[in-house]
């Protein structure tokens, strides 16, 4: 038999941001089907997309055993935005650990039911998906983008001072407790918000352990600039090495920390699903 998922008391949150997506979110919903029981709460949270996301996102919730709510952010808030607002959700609705599980499709949530079932996550203050360390298996993702890759990878980990294996993939675990500490209120809200993550979890002293997973790329549609937004990483490493401090306390965002308000459209819940 497999070691209890999780503690009775446990809490756990996954966050699905998702931005015109209406043809993978419900593969992605689909993944829970016959392991809801190890998540409180599954939030949808769709970024203003204007393909139906979140409509399609709710056809296949009613067919899950736990709770689904489905939100949309009241302006368009980006990647990091959608990040923001669900970590104030976690931080208020008092989950203990949040999941973060993009809804293109690209990752599964099962790469980390191993790490949830041998309790791996309350050893560490966060789980982080990482596609290019050994164990990991790339589908459909191009050489030349995994050279890259692991070339920002290398370069941010001599900048942080350690081993780097993924500045920032679509599957990630948090304590919320550390989350609640604050800190990420200033970070930039477009796509390189898991790059002020990443390095700023290694200033805060978190518990930091990377785990390999399955990333695949077939209908999805990046939203990457390469060229600019190497540009843009390169620039978020160069403040942080030459001044963490005002690296730290800045505000990249452009919005007041208060500003990433949401809606919510939809919530399911099955009858013997907890209420809060």
């Amino acid at each position: 038999m497999s070691p209890t998922l999780h503690k009775p008391e446990e809490r756990i949150l996954v966050f699905i941001p998702a931005y015109n997506c209406s043809k993978q979110i419900q593969r992605v919903l689909a993944q829970f089907k016959g392991v809801e029981s190890l998540f409180s709460e599954i939030l949808v949270v769709d970024n203003q997309s204007l393909d139906g996301t979140l409509e399609a996102a709710q056809t296949t919730a009613k067919a899950l055993n736990v709770k689904v709510t489905g939100v949309r952010n009241n302006d368009n808030y980006g990647l990091g935005g959608s990040h923001k607002v669900a970590f104030n959700y976690a931080i208020k609705n008092g989950f203990d650990y949040l999941i973060v599980l993009h809804g293109d499709d690209q990752g599964n949530i099962h790469d980390l039911i191993p790490h949830l079932r041998s309790g791996a996550h309350r050893d560490v203050d966060c789980l982080l998906g990482a596609r290019f360390m050994p164990g990991s298996k790339l589908e459909g993702y191009s050489a030349f983008r995994t050279f890259g890759n692991e070339v920002f990878n290398l370069l941010f980990s001599v900048g942080a001072g350690r081993r780097l294996y993924d500045l920032g993939s679509g599957l990630n675990l948090y304590r919320v407790s550390r989350l609640s500490q604050g800190g990420y209120a200033g970070f930039a809200n477009n796509l390189t918000f898991n790059y002020f993550m990443i390095l700023a979890s290694v200033a805060w002293k978190w518990n930091i352990r990377f785990v390999p997973i399955t990333w695949r790329e077939d209908d999805q549609i990046s939203n990457v600039k390469l060229a600019r937004q190497s540009i843009q990483v390169l620039g978020i490493l160069k403040r942080y090495i030459f001044n963490r401090t005002a690296f730290m306390k800045g505000n990249y965002s452009g919005r007041p920390a208060d500003d990433y308000g949401c809606t919510v459209k939809w919530s399911h819940a099955p009858i013997d699903a907890p209420h809060d």
